[in-house]
Formats: C-alpha cells, sequence, structure tokens
C-alpha cells in the first residue's frame, strides 16, 4: 500500500461515506476530512442553509475548490459530498493524488437509512417525494459514479468489513493503479484474478510478485491483437522476462489438436522449458488451447490467463478448464489446468468489435441470472456502465461455483445455463454463431422450458427475453432444422449418459439442473427459438 497517497470516499448520501471513512482513518492513524463539514466551516452555516441561502451553484463552486486543495495534500482520508464527484475536473485532481473509492447502495437501503433524514437539502419532502429524488438524481450522477474505479456495495456490510474491503482494494492498487485482486481457491492452492483498466503493462511485475521466475515466455496470441501482445512483451522485459510470441489462428475453427501440435513446435523452436511460463493473449478459443498445451509440454509448464474479450474475461479465463474440439463437438479433448494468475485488462476491451463486446454480455446475463440478481437488475435499469465492476460482480459468481467444485462433478454444472442448446446452435451454424450469441438464444429457451415446465413464472422469462434482446443479443435463430439442433445436442460432454441434461432458471439467483425433461418438451424449446 502507497502510504503517500490520499483515499477519497464517495457516492451517493446514505451509502456510508463519513462512517467508513473514520474508521478507515483511525485503522490507518491518518488525518480524516470530512469535505461536507469543512464547507459547512468556510461558510459558516450549514450545507442545508447554503443551499437555502446563497444557492447550490456557489456551494458547487466551493466544493470544487476545496478538492484541488486536498489534492495537494497526501495522506489524508477523505469523505465526499454525493455531489462532489460529478465534477470531473475535481474527480481527476483527487485521482493523481490518491484513490478514488465509490460506495454503493440499492435505492430501498438508501430511502431506509435516510427515512428521518432532516439535514439534507437535496432530499426534502414526503417519502414517495424522496424516492423520486433518489432514483433521479442516482441516474444523473451515473455515468460519474461508474467512473470511479473502486465500488464497494454497502448494502449487506458493515462499516468495519467496507474498510476491510478498502483496505484490500489500496494494496491491490499499489501493484497496479485501479487494479482489484480476487482470490480464486483450488484444490492445488489460491491463486490470483488481477482485474483492472490500463494493468497489462504491468504484467511482468505481477507475475513476480506471484512467483514466476524471469525468463522465456511464449505469449500465445493471433495476429489481430497483435498490439496488446507488443505492449505485454514490453512488461515482460522491463521485470527481466524473455516474451516470444506464438500465433495460432484466429477462430472456434481451429481450436483443434493440429493446432495445439503446432503450439508444440513453437515451444521447442523457443527454447521453452518445464521453468518457462506460457501466457494466453486472447479469447476463450486462445485460452481453451494455450492452456490445454501448457498442460501437456514437458508434462506441464506454468501457465497464465490474459483474457482479451469480455466473455473470456467472465467465463473461460477462470475455472482451469481446457481443451480442443473433434468434429463431434466441442472441447471433447482437454485438462484441467489451473492459471498462475489471470489478468483482465478491461482497457482492451476497447478494441472489441460492438458484436464481441455483446457477445460477452451473453455470459454476464447468464451470471446475473445463476447467482448475482442484483447484476442482473443493474442491467436491465442501467446498462453496462463500469466496465472493471461489470466484470467484478460477474466472475465473482463462477470464482463461487468453481471454489465449490473445481472438477465439475456438482454444482459447476449451473455454468452451463443456455449452453446445451447453444453448443448444439453453434455446432449446426458451423460456428458461425458466435458463442455468446449461442448462449443467449440457448438461455431464452432455457427460460421458455422451465416457464412450460411450471419451474418459473412467465414473467421471469419474458424479462430475461428482454434484457437479452435490449443488450442486442439474438433472441432466435431462424432457419435452422429442429432434427439437426435436437441431433447436435447428442454430442453434448454434458449429457448425463443417454439423457439430454439442462440448467433452467426458478428465479434471479436460482437454477436447477434437470435430466431429461422430454423429447417433446426440448423440440418445442428449440421450435421456440428457430422458428
Amino acid at each position: 500500500m502507497d502510504m503517500q497517497q490520499n483515499i477519497v470516499i464517495t457516492g451517493f448520501m446514505g451509502t456510508g461515506k463519513s462512517t467508513v471513512g473514520r474508521l478507515l482513518a483511525k485503522r490507518l492513524d491518518r488525518r480524516y476530512v470530512d469535505m461536507d463539514a469543512r464547507l459547512a466551516e468556510h461558510f459558516g452555516k450549514p450545507i442545508a442553509a447554503v443551499f437555502a441561502e446563497e444557492g447550490e451553484e456557489a456551494f458547487r463552486t466551493a466544493e470544487a475548490d476545496l478538492c484541488k486543495e486536498l489534492a495537494a495534500e497526501q495522506q489524508l482520508v477523505v469523505s465526499t459530498g454525493g455531489g462532489a464527484l460529478v465534477n470531473e475536473s475535481s474527480r481527476t485532481a483527487l485521482a493523481e493524488t490518491g484513490m478514488l473509492v465509490c460506495l454503493t447502495a440499492s435505492e430501498g437501503e438508501i430511502l431506509r437509512r435516510l427515512s428521518r433524514a432532516t439535514d439534507r437539502p437535496l432530499l426534502a419532502g414526503a417519502e414517495e417525494e424522496k424516492r423520486k429524488r433518489i432514483r433521479t438524481l442516482l441516474g444523473v450522477r451515473r455515468a460519474a459514479y461508474g467512473a470511479i474505479p473502486y465500488q464497494i456495495d454497502t448494502d449487506d456490510s458493515t462499516p468495519e468489513q467496507v474498510v476491510d474491503r478498502i483496505l484490500a482494494a489500496a494494496e491491490s492498487h499499489s501493484e497496479a493503479p485501479g487494479m482489484q485482486r480476487l482470490p480464486v481457491r483450488t484444490p492445488e492452492g489460491m491463486y490470483d484474478l488481477c482485474l483492472g483498466d490500463g494493468i497489462l503493462a504491468y504484467a511482468g511485475k505481477l507475475l513476480t510478485n506471484r512467483g514466476l521466475k524471469p525468463g522465456r515466455a511464449a505469449i500465445v496470441t493471433n495476429e489481430m491483437i497483435r498490439t496488446h501482445a507488443e505492449t505485454l512483451a514490453e512488461g515482460l522485459r522491463q521485470a527481466r522476462f524473455e516474451p516470444i510470441i506464438c500465433t495460432v489462428p484466429e477462430g472456434e475453427q481451429h481450436k483443434t489438436l493440429a493446432t495445439v501440435a503446432n503450439l508444440y513446435e513453437q515451444f521447442l523452436a523457443a527454447g521453452l522449458d518445464r521453468t518457462s511460463t506460457v501466457l494466453a493473449l486472447g479469447g476463450g478459443v486462445i485460452g481453451d488451447m494455450a492452456g490445454f498445451a501448457a498442460a501437456t509440454y514437458l508434462r506441464g509448464v506454468p501457465f497464465v490467463q490474459l483474457p482479451t474479450s469480455l466473455l473470456a474475461m467472465v467465463d473461460a479465463s477462470v475455472g482451469g478448464k481446457t481443451g480442443v474440439d473433434l468434429p463431434q463437438g466441442k472441447n471433447l479433448v482437454g485438462a484441467f489446468k489451473q492459471p498462475a494468475v489471470v489478468i483482465m485488462d478491461t482497457a482492451v476491451l476497447s478494441t472489441l468489435p460492438s458484436d464481441e463486446f455483446r457477445s460477452g454480455l451473453a455470459e454476464i446475463i447468464k451470471h446475473g441470472i445463476i447467482g448475482a440478481p442484483k447484476l442482473f437488475v443493474q442491467l436491465e435499469n442501467e446498462g453496462p456502465i463500469n466496465l472493471v465492476q461489470l466484470v467484478a460482480d460477474a466472475v465473482r459468481v463462477k470464482i463461487e461455483v468453481v471454489e465449490e467444485d473445481p472438477f465439475e462433478r456438482g454444482r459447476r454444472a449451473v455454468l452451463n445455463l443456455g449452453h446445451t442448446f447453444g453448443h448444439a446452435l453453434e455446432l449446426v451454424s458451423e460456428f458461425t454463431l458466435r458463442h455468446g450469441e449461442a448462449v443467449a438464444i440457448g438461455t431464452v429457451a432455457a427460460a421458455g422450458m422451465a416457464a412450460e415446465l411450471g419451474r418459473c413464472e412467465p414473467a421471469l422469462a419474458e424479462r430475461i427475453t428482454q434484457l437479452i434482446d435490449r443488450l442486442g443479443l439474438p433472441i432466435t435463430a431462424p432457419g435452422y432444422d429442429v432434427d439437426a439442433v435436437l441431433a447436435a445436442m447428442g454430442h453434448d460432454k454434458k449429457r448425463a449418459g443417454k439423457k439430454l441434461r439442462f440448467v433452467i432458471p426458478q428465479d434471479l439467483g436460482d437454477v436447477v439442473v434437470i435430466d431429461d425433461p422430454g423429447e417433446d418438451v426440448v423440440r418445442r424449446a428449440i421450435q421456440r427459438i428457430v422458428l
């Protein structure tokens, strides 16, 4: 942790900024600054009186001046007013010398906490008026709050727990600015998932901090993301690694044993030994192949995941599953290979084609349905605002599941929501459908099946369909033959013996695995999405 940097806590009123700020300052033995208290002292009157007598503009001007003043100091814990960092110049000034943290809470929790407040000039009136004002203000400030690197939900946390999370974030921030660190526990030990905007350049430091030895390192990638490979290579060189770029063709159709054999040849030509590291820089296809190659080359060498697609960040890069396809189906040959570390740089997502970005949203929606209802509702209400937090919230669902079931023998099956239909659609489309697109359609089919079987309310199936559609993903795949899709399901590795296995939603945060719901039910589910 950088002991010189300020820690600045912001967020909407009622999220706990002052309480948490005081506790944090006490924990760190630092000077605490409550900006609203400082401004009240400056004006010689309460904030409510400033608004009433001098107007909001006068208050905001003084507030912006104070932000610049505090940015010039060190070792402070600062709690801002709820609107202080809506001002972009104030936000930038404080970020240059400190770490910014945004506390969040649900609309209902904010209303509960402020129900008896009499000193909130922007929140006057009866309860319903307060609710409307909260909703309006949250909407106005959403983008500004979303720009804050660290987002901490306070709904179900004590102030002490929030302080612990801020301190953990501060440790990550000292490794790479804006970085979050999420631990992933496996039977082989623990590894870190490092997540942030612009952290690819810090890869060498992140690797050496986790015990990987400098030396030859193979960056497995493709020509489409060569620029990111050069950024990664430079970061590795700064930490005394010797990066070698190994390329593979782009596309699921090349995820084969032949491509992996070519990787072995590139590793041998580069002189990789058992201490060398293989780094997968790309989407899920590259992660699967590079991981399988790392698991089998010289009977196993260290492996690092650096996903560059949204889909790979929230799904394929976590959990240790690697593999290649056979003509009969996806991922029929593979191995479990846990990475030494996963590095997710959301800055690379800006170079993704829009269709690829939307494809990744399908897995995020899936994770919301499986285990993060608040994430699902956030997407309904706000869409994808803060990418770092969006990825963090989604990937936490997968982390929780794979920690409980690392070898896919039980609960991990819930991650296959939409995939029995989706993999079949990919196969019959000859992989012209993107994986995320197929999963989106498959999720619609699974929700429809759940409603037909009486396992969920029809309204939930409709909400799922509407959100998928609203985010620009397909909800049908017209033109494909029902029998062909049904036959393709027979090759799915997730079947139970001769029975087809499906994951269906019962409620947000509640999914269930069912076996063999009946061919007629499956046919009708397919018909709804292809006809």
